[in-house]
């Protein structure tokens, strides 16, 4: 009866033994799966915010490109105004010239 019962005990010893060697293995799996999900999701989370940094920094050249076409075009309707007026003063001079000489 001594060796049925040492028998028995050594029986569910190795069947407790490989539940919670099962256990373990499920806790090691699920661990593994739950690091590899925030490992995931913390990826996804930087590609996104460098997709949204990069798109900020495309809007604000394109920002930036507008407001250097638009300074552009001012200066170049200043020049133009400029160019227009020299021109009138150099008529003027010119006339004004041409007068003197014609009283001399």
């Amino acid at each position: 009866m001594r060796k049925t019962l040492i028998t028995g005990v050594a029986v569910l010893a190795v069947a407790g033994l490989s539940a919670c060697s099962e256990k373990a293995q499920d806790n090691l799996e699920n661990a593994g799966s739950a690091i590899g999900n925030d490992v995931s999701n913390a990826v996804d989370t930087a590609g996104e915010k460098i997709d949204n940094g990069l798109d900020r920094a495309g809007n604000a050249i394109d920002n930036g490109a507008d407001r250097v076409g638009a300074a552009t075009d001012n200066a170049a309707a200043d020049a133009q105004r400029e160019a227009g007026e020299a021109k009138r003063d150099v008529g003027g001079a010119l006339e004004r010239a041409g007068n003197d000489i014609k009283k001399d």
